[in-house]
């Protein structure tokens, strides 16, 4: 779902980012996001790859980096590290549209 609606945001002109906490950091490596949510849904790889290319960023937590021990340096293009401060920066204080899954 998370892709879908950031899709559909991105299609509006709207700045997108998801930030990936937890397993979700695993996103951030080639190959990662691959599956099929259910019967009829789109491929994930699909989405995942409109996404990056319509702008979208992927906020990688840095501590679930570093607990996993992943090298950021295989992150895909559009992945980078921003722990809470950043994040938090990047919604900035005027209206803003969180998201949470």
């Amino acid at each position: 779902m998370a892709f879908l609606v950031a899709g559909a945001a991105l299609e509006r002109g709207q700045d997108v980012a998801i930030w990936c906490t937890k397993e979700a950091v695993r996103l951030a490596l080639p190959g990662h996001a691959e599956g099929v949510a259910c019967d009829g849904c789109p491929p994930l790889a699909r989405l995942f790859q409109q996404f990056a290319d319509g702008g979208g960023r992927l906020l990688i937590c840095p501590i679930c980096v570093k607990s996993r021990k992943i090298d950021e340096a295989g992150f895909v293009s559009s992945a980078q590290l921003a722990g809470a401060t950043p994040m938090l920066e990047w919604l900035g204080d005027e209206g803003s549209t969180v998201f949470s899954y």
